[in-house]
């Protein structure tokens, strides 16, 4: 098998919003003012709970960005990422329709042909799961004890590694003993709440190990309609969440510090002409304006297939429209913060020193006023976060989010409802959506909270 490197225009703008990140934290590391804020934050335990299982999800989301093109003996060529390779055959292990989680055999009634040649109307075995457990029950229920029993061993085990080697490092970094460094963890000496980030990494290692190991044995959310396995479906779906969550950002922030920015500090007509633009904006229904951009690009995407190698990167043309969409409605409401409070500014004493000794209106901008609206910045997004997911998985259900090839929240939200219409109901795909879906967005929120506690100005803690 031959692997080609394939770069998306979504994974494109992934690394650009790593890169960019990057530099940010090293000029955040060099503002006093900044440095204290997180300070504050990594003192908060659901701040650092938060962090880690958002670091998570994201560590999976890359995982996920990274694609290359495959081609097999057969020379069947396919675009798959690294995600897919590392949990490899979880994503090929598709059966021929539903399976209920944990199950061994189909949830529907088919024609079973039995050696003898006759034929018996009943529930077939499912194709990938071991024959030694399909009967009875309890070999069942003793193999998942055992799957789990030497899973949480393995993750206890390289829990341990890695708690040694991190107090290891942290220790000859600072010059410290071993255990003198061991003995302030524990008893949250340090700075940062280093205890419980170890305790929620142990957790998710060992969370992580028991469903690497169950999906391996079994469909443990079960299949769909296609046969195919939920719980991979769910964790593709991180990918299109995060996306939708990161990437609208990028197109945010500049419309909304850009107009902003210019709306406070000039005033006069260049103040009434981006006022008239976002009120305009802001006052055509998010959903409309939404649905008809999709609708004419789906329109565009139809008279041009030429434009598109594979239906991978005509799904991911679709997302990346949609996250532009997105962007375009939603930088209203920051515009305007950001307006208000360059309003405020402009007065300030030192941005008057600096009209007066004859500084220029752009250094004026960037030196003075955009380094002091930063932190609104970052709260707005951070708390806006979980609401673009949010909003991604509401516009597929009504038609109008991403690709139906594309795997997300939003489309197994979509297929639940037929799914949960029909008798007998198939309930596992919305849950495993809800489960998967429910950590981000509440992370996602309690840091928002964390953030905001640290950086706005009026609540922040001295």
């Amino acid at each position: 098998m031959t692997f080609h490197p394939v770069i998306l225009w979504t994974d494109a703008l992934i690394y650009l919003l790593i890169i960019a990140s990057i530099f940010c934290v090293r000029w955040a590391k060099r503002q006093e003012q900044l440095r204290s804020a997180w300070r504050q934050i990594l003192q908060s335990r659901l701040a650092i709970i938060s962090l880690v299982i958002l670091v998570t999800y994201a560590a999976i989301g890359f995982l996920d960005s990274i694609h290359f093109r495959a081609t097999d003996q057969n020379q069947i060529t396919s675009v798959e990422s690294v995600f897919d390779y590392l949990v490899s055959p979880l994503g090929k292990n598709d059966e021929k329709t539903y399976s209920a989680p944990f199950a061994t055999h189909l949830y529907n009634k088919d024609i079973i042909i039995l050696p003898n040649g006759l034929h018996l109307r009943d529930f077939p075995h499912l194709k990938f799961v071991d024959e030694e457990q399909m009967n009875p029950v309890d070999n069942r229920t003793l193999d998942i004890i055992r799957h789990c029993t030497l899973s949480t061993l393995g993750g206890i085990v390289i829990w341990f590694i890695i708690c040694a080697l991190s107090i290891m490092l942290a220790a000859q970094r600072q010059q410290q003993k071993f255990l003198t460094k061991l003995n302030k963890i524990v008893k949250e000496k340090e700075g940062i709440v280093w205890r419980t980030v170890l305790i929620t990494v142990g957790v998710i290692i060992v969370l992580g190990f028991n469903l690497f190991d169950l999906s391996h044995a079994y469909h443990i959310l079960g299949t769909d309609k296609v046969g195919q396995d939920v719980f991979y479906e769910t964790l593709k779906s991180i990918r299109t969440g995060l996306i939708i969550g990161t990437l609208t950002t990028l197109i945010t922030v500049p419309f909304a510090i850009t107009f902003g920015m210019l709306s406070g500090y000039f005033r006069g007509w260049v103040d009434d002409v981006i006022q008239y633009v976002y009120t305009t904006v802001n006052s055509i229904p998010d959903v409309l304006l939404i649905a008809a951009a999709v609708l004419a690009l789906q329109i565009f995407i139809s008279n041009h297939p030429e434009f598109f190698s594979n239906l991978v990167q005509r799904a991911d043309a679709r997302l990346l429209a949609l996250c532009i969409i997105l962007g375009l409605t939603s930088w209203t409401n920051l515009c305007r913060l950001l307006r208000g409070e360059t309003l405020k500014l402009r007065e300030q004493d030192y941005v008057q020193a600096a009209i007066a000794l004859g500084t220029s209106r752009k250094q004026i901008l960037i030196k003075h006023i955009m380094p002091n609206l930063m932190h609104l910045v970052v709260i707005a997004l951070v708390m806006d976060f979980s609401g673009l997911v949010l909003a991604e998985a509401v516009l597929t259900y009504v038609g109008v989010g991403v690709d139906p090839t594309t795997l997300s929240w939003g489309n197994m939200i979509n297929a639940a409802r037929f799914e949960l219409a029909r008798e007998p109901v198939v309930w596992w795909p919305l849950l495993a959506a809800f489960l998967f879906m429910f950590p981000l967005v509440i992370c996602a929120n309690l840091f928002a909270d964390a953030v905001r506690d640290a950086l706005d100005p009026r609540i922040r803690k001295l």
